[in-house]
């Protein structure tokens, strides 16, 4: 059974020794059907979107497989932030973990792009290039440090909200302490547009407003309903500067030791998943903005997004200078 985790449960699993599934390839007809108990980690809670998806994704492999392969979900970051979690990914001590793109730019520079302001000109382009062989390439190129690219999910265009300063131009960014994730990409973005960046883990954004260590974060409006920022952050603006998505991603060794078969069925599985929330995404964000207004009193601003793009430019022209991401940068761009 999928349940929530507590954080004492996996330490002690950890400490014992016992860590998670190793699984060792199997080499007859019987052994291939001994379960295989697969361990995931996220951040979410259940009003998230996402927290959905990724039950949807274990329920569609277990089904695939008939029970063969079922997996314990340790949610709302009981494993730690999306960081700490990765690492475990990485080391095979935990087998999947559901991470912010921004993240995974730690671990594979390449995927800096995905934190890269204004490099997607809107949705649609943002779909066709997650469809590409840009992104499969991206995939291929994890496995050099211990890691699976499994599938992405959409987590929509990134704007401010703050608690009490409404955002119409950069200059009203001036001062203001500004959550942002703890990648270099993300953090510069921040100090371009004149705000003062300040990485915190997704789990304390909430009483960061509340208490004032923090004055805005940068998200989707979901963050406000699924997370309850709204609660605490009165005003949304529409500068859309990053469309970063969301990737499942497996330990290489845990992906090793499956099967073929045992492949094919979590990756078709997880294109379901990930097929079916990124349908019902636009659903969910006027779900979000509709409850935000209403039962939280959120007002959202729309702006000229002109003078933040040009703001950002020296970054892009930055990382232009790494050939390879200049490449991506331009296989991107040749998809608008």
């Amino acid at each position: 059974m999928k349940r929530a985790k507590t954080t004492w449960l996996i330490l002690a699993v950890l400490l014992l020794g016992i860590g998670v599934l190793m699984i060792v390839g199997p080499s007859t007809d019987a052994a291939e059907q001994e379960t295989k108990k697969l361990t995931m980690g996220h951040i979410h809670n259940p009003n998230s979107p996402v927290y959905a998806s990724l039950e949807e994704f274990t329920g569609e492999l277990e089904e695939r497989t008939d029970g063969v392969i079922s997996t314990d979900i340790y949610t709302e970051g009981s494993l730690g932030g999306e960081r700490v979690m990765l690492e475990l990914v990485q080391n095979g001590v935990v087998d999947m973990a559901k991470v912010n793109g921004g993240v995974l730019e730690s671990f594979y520079p390449d995927f800096s792009i995905f934190s890269l302001p204004y490099v997607f000109e809107d949705e649609e382009h943002f779909k066709k290039v997650m469809q590409s062989e840009i992104v499969k390439n991206l995939y291929k190129e994890l496995e050099e440090v211990g890691l699976h690219g499994i599938a992405y999910y959409d987590a929509g265009a990134r704007s401010f909200y703050t608690a009490d300063t409404p955002i119409q131009t950069p200059e009203d960014l001036h001062g203001l302490k500004i959550r942002t994730m703890t990648n270099t990409t993300s953090i510069r973005t921040m100090e371009l547009l004149g705000a003062s960046p300040t990485p915190l883990p997704a789990p304390e954004v909430y009483t960061g407003l509340q208490q004032g260590v923090i004055d805005g974060a940068e998200s989707s409006p979901i963050a406000l309903t699924d997370a309850n920022h709204g609660e605490v952050a009165k005003f949304f603006s529409y500068d859309e500067h990053t469309r970063i998505p969301d990737f499942l991603i497996m330990s290489e060794k845990t992906w090793d030791s499956l099967t073929p078969e045992q492949q094919q069925a979590v990756e078709e599985s997880a294109a379901i998943s990930s097929e079916n929330h990124n349908a019902r995404w636009n659903q969910l964000i006027e779900e979000s903005i509709r409850k935000a207004e209403d039962e939280m009193g959120v007002t959202f601003n729309e702006l000229d997004q002109a003078p933040f793009k040009e703001l950002v430019q020296p970054l892009i022209e930055e990382r232009r200078e790494d050939p390879k991401i200049a490449k991506v940068l331009d296989d991107i761009a040749a998809l608008e």
